[in-house]
């Protein structure tokens, strides 16, 4: 497989707040940073492809506001092409509010925006791209008919697909056996296949009802056990890289993004998997969502170092 990635998903601007720790319900706890990044899962796994090599564009919405403006700039200033970017003048841009304490964990309030009000027709006219790509790549933070659309485009013309079914939510049947690459992490898995996803064997188990549906290759990320890879009747796993984490926003998007362009270089699923562990891996050392993701030397340079 070699050439272009289709992004189909939201574009938000993150309002990042650090904390000692998580306040408890009704209480005030004092931050010390807050920060404005460029982010949304499509957002972030556009510029996590095309900081390691891929071509890219994003079909997406963004208020008719300052941060639409920031958010396309901030997507172009990347090589992303935003030329299929709509922005609505009746809704302003999603917007997320994260917080972040002191062992990296975070908690986020996602404002949709303009990203709830994409609909079916809107991906119908970007119908083009999705055909002439080599991979499509969706998300779940714009309608669900929204994705189903992009995903009946792509399987009409041939072109593969990459879901991350994030947040997680109730999909049919037809859907997903239109997915190529189905990539959750453990908590998805466990909210989508019914099975709680503690290990290696709980994975394996969530991974064969996804085969059940008809997903042909189901990849699951497990936070610090590292992530594991189902098809064609073989799983292999691979344990997490062991670094200091500071923040784990947009490592799931740093996974897809690497993932997506080392397939499109002809890399194997294997071989894909490997290089987005260590994409991740560096992302949760840092702060901030498409800040945090790294360019492809730096993930080239931790292959080397950390073998």
């Amino acid at each position: 497989m070699s050439g272009h990635i289709c992004v189909v998903g939201s574009l938000n601007i993150d309002i990042a707040a650090r904390v000692e720790r998580m306040p408890a319900p009704g209480e005030t706890v004092g931050g010390f940073d807050m920060k404005i990044h460029p982010g949304g899962k499509g957002g972030n796994q556009a510029v996590a492809a095309a900081r390691m090599g891929g071509s890219v564009s994003i079909i997406g919405a963004v208020g008719n506001d300052d941060f639409g403006r920031m958010r396309k700039g901030w997507l172009e200033s990347e090589g992303v092409d935003t030329s299929l970017v709509r922005v609505d003048g009746s809704a302003p841009t999603g917007t997320a509010l994260i917080t972040v304490d002191g062992s990296g964990q975070n908690s986020i309030i996602v404002i949709p925006g303009a990203n709830g009000a994409i609909r079916p027709e809107h991906i119908e006219a970007a119908r083009h791209r999705i055909a002439s790509s080599a991979l499509l790549i969706c998300q779940l933070e714009i309608p669900v008919d929204a994705v189903s659309a992009a995903i009946r485009i792509a399987a009409e013309n041939g072109t593969p697909v990459l879901l991350n079914p994030a947040p997680a939510c109730p999909l049919e049947r037809d859907l997903l056996s239109s997915v190529d690459f189905l990539v959750p992490n453990e908590i998805e898995a466990a909210q989508m296949s019914g099975i709680e996803v503690t290990d290696v064997d709980s994975a394996v188990a969530a991974a064969e009802k996804f085969h059940d549906m008809g997903t042909r290759n189901v990849v699951i990320t497990m936070g610090s056990r590292g992530a594991m890879i189902s098809h064609a009747g073989r799983v292999r796993h691979w344990n997490a890289h062991n670094v200091k984490v500071v923040d784990t926003t947009a490592a799931g998007d740093s996974f897809i993004g690497a993932f997506a362009a080392s397939l499109m270089e002809g890399r194997s699923l294997e071989e894909a998997v490997e290089v987005a562990i260590f994409a991740s891996a560096i992302t949760v050392t840092r702060h901030g969502a498409q800040s945090s993701l790294p360019i492809r030397s730096e993930v080239e340079e931790a292959m080397v170092e950390w073998r």
